[in-house]
């Protein structure tokens, strides 16, 4: 394919008879200027790069597929860092109040690392193709943060939240143990208040001044998220996450489903048993959830499942074409925008994104995305917010148009450049 003038393409083509895929680069894609970062900057932009993460986009939120050891790798190397690390932990009232709060379904977006909780989340994740090795909920990573055997020092965890008195007791409890891999600074109830009485300076400054590696926050899911990130550029501390009921489980006062019952997807009702008021939500939850998988994933999964059959995820190869405009750069993606490109389409992003350019991709010619895809354009908007500039997407197809709708991505078409 011929490219216009002022612009380059890459290709990245895999025939059914090659085992292999193979991919050609066209000119660079980074203009001088950008071409000449300095060796910190070329380190910044491989190292902790969202781009690099394996992330798949799951009914409009990001879902990230590692293991539990993995995750703690993350954890351990922001806290030696002092890097900012945002851990989210979508379940099914996650995935709910996504669809119909946006503030919300933001903070999972600008997330660093967005394990599943819960086993309904992990079927609905493999249906959709993406290989989720196994549920990691919040209660599962404190656990491990707490119980393992430090290399070095110990995690400093600040408690922020839970019912009266109840941080206080796990608090207690962590610091008895003189061979666990917590030592907990601080724990420190807010009250009731509004996210704004919780987000005044005197509350930020004591967090901060806590040098704690690790802010758990055991609120509500809607006010701790809603809370993270209004406060996320204010917090210090480098790890920071909404972990719910865990604090609860951690002093005793619920407990915990048993494994069998964990594995088969039921500890909902197990939470209803020990929180009888909790009903009404799994009610609410459940219902939406019914409706979603009915309408959007089990088309979703027969489409996958069809272009697997046939062979069309072999066959169909990708091309990306660009051309630097005045305001933007200016992105199309011709063919296939699914996982078996993704290293090449990472590649090519990262370079783009090294251009200090707002993104905008033509949609017109794209035959197919899929999760794995889905998630990469997601991390390219986080990294792009990040330098305060945006990506926007034009030209979409009515067919493609309705696969975004369908895999809860339509907010992406939505929003301006």
């Amino acid at each position: 394919m011929d490219c216009p003038a002022g612009s380059t393409q890459m290709q990245y083509w895999a025939p059914v008879a090659e085992p292999e895929a193979t991919h050609q680069f066209g000119h660079p894609i980074i203009p001088a200027k950008a071409a000449l970062l300095d060796g910190q900057e070329l380190q910044e932009l491989n190292d902790h790069d969202d781009l690099s993460r394996n992330v798949f986009g799951v009914l409009g939120i990001p879902i990230d597929a590692l293991d539990l050891s993995a995750l703690l790798g993350l954890i351990d190397a922001a806290a030696a860092e002092r890097r900012r690390f945002l851990l989210s932990t979508p379940n099914v009232n996650f995935l709910m109040m996504s669809r119909s709060d946006k503030d919300f379904r933001e903070s999972l977006l600008v997330s660093d690392s967005c394990p599943v909780d819960g086993m309904p989340m992990v079927w609905i994740a493999r249906l959709l193709g993406a290989p989720i090795p196994k549920r990691l909920s919040g209660s599962d990573i404190f656990d491990a943060l707490r119980s393992r055997k430090p290399l070095g020092d110990k995690l400093k965890v600040f408690l922020f939240g839970g019912a009266e008195g109840v941080a206080d007791t796990v608090s207690r409890s962590i610091n008895a143990d003189a061979h666990g891999g917590m030592d907990c600074l601080e724990a420190f109830n807010p009250g009731f208040g509004s996210i704004a009485d919780m987000s005044a300076d005197t509350v930020i400054h004591r967090i901060n001044a806590s040098k704690a590696d690790f802010l758990t926050v055991f609120l509500s899911a809607r006010k701790a998220q809603g809370w993270l990130l209004q406060n996320h550029d204010r917090l210090e501390i480098p790890i920071r996450a909404q972990l719910g009921a865990t604090i609860n489980l951690q002093a005793g006062i619920v407990r915990r489903a048993p494994p069998v019952v964990q594995r088969w997807g039921f500890e909902w009702l197990w939470r209803i048993k020990e929180e009888p008021y909790l009903w009404r939500r799994y009610f609410s939850d459940g219902r939406g959830l019914l409706y979603l998988v009915l309408t959007c994933v089990l088309p979703l999964s027969a489409r996958h499942l069809f272009r697997s059959l046939t062979g069309k995820d072999r066959r169909e190869g990708l091309v990306i074409e660009h051309s630097q405009e005045p305001e933007a750069m200016r992105i199309k993606l011709v063919g296939a925008a699914t996982a078996r490109h993704i290293d090449a389409a990472i590649a090519f992003f990262k370079r783009a994104v090294a251009a200090q350019n707002a993104i905008v991709i033509d949609l017109s010619q794209i035959s197919a995305i899929d999760t794995r895809f889905f998630g990469l354009l997601l991390m390219l908007r986080k990294r792009l917010l990040r330098q305060g500039r945006r990506l926007s997407f034009i030209a979409a197809t009515r067919r493609m148009e309705y696969i975004f709708r369908m895999n809860g991505f339509g907010f992406l078409l939505n929003e301006e450049a």
